[in-house]
């Protein structure tokens, strides 16, 4: 196993913003990138990770948020039940990040991804309700650049060394 990720908590808190944004994006990236040998460690072999349909229930899970923000009916992220998922996945994402430095960081991942979930949330809310009010864009429109934002943040994030 080749374990050269030098900022892994860093890592865990970045993906954890990104979480607050859509909660379900870090992991189906994490599960698309799950070959990359620069990221190897014991998440590769959670079933979540190493089954198809693990892998694929995460990439749906993704594809269902990116689709259901875009609903009326959604609810705020900054809802209860809304920051209590997006805190378990951030500390899901960090978890698995934690796993793949010299040391074993698991809990140090979780509680730093969870952490990061909670604030990119508040962050993520707030800068598209201030993106929306200042460009008069529709909210939709807002909601898929921060779809963008992201995917490219957390590509980034997880092809960082």
């Amino acid at each position: 196993m080749v374990k050269n990720t030098k900022h892994t908590g860093t890592k865990a808190l970045l993906l954890g913003i990104l979480t607050g944004g859509r909660s379900a994006t870090p992991l189906a990236l994490l599960a698309l990138n799950r070959d990359r040998k620069e990221l190897s460690g014991a998440w590769q072999d959670w079933p979540a990770f190493r089954t198809p349909l693990g892998r694929g229930l995460l990439i749906a899970g993704a594809v269902g948020e990116i689709i259901g923000d875009k609903l009326p009916m959604t609810p705020s992220r900054t809802a209860l039940t809304g920051l209590i998922g997006r805190a378990t996945s951030g500390a899901f994402v960090g978890m698995a990040i934690g796993t793949t430095g010299k040391r074993d960081r698991r809990v140090e991942g979780a509680v730093l991804g969870a952490i990061g979930a909670v604030i990119g949330s508040y962050v993520g809310l707030l800068a598209r309700k201030s993106v929306t009010k200042t460009t008069g864009l529709r909210d939709p429109l807002v909601a898929l650049a921060e779809d963008a934002a992201v995917i490219a943040g957390t590509t980034k994030v997880l092809t960082s060394r």
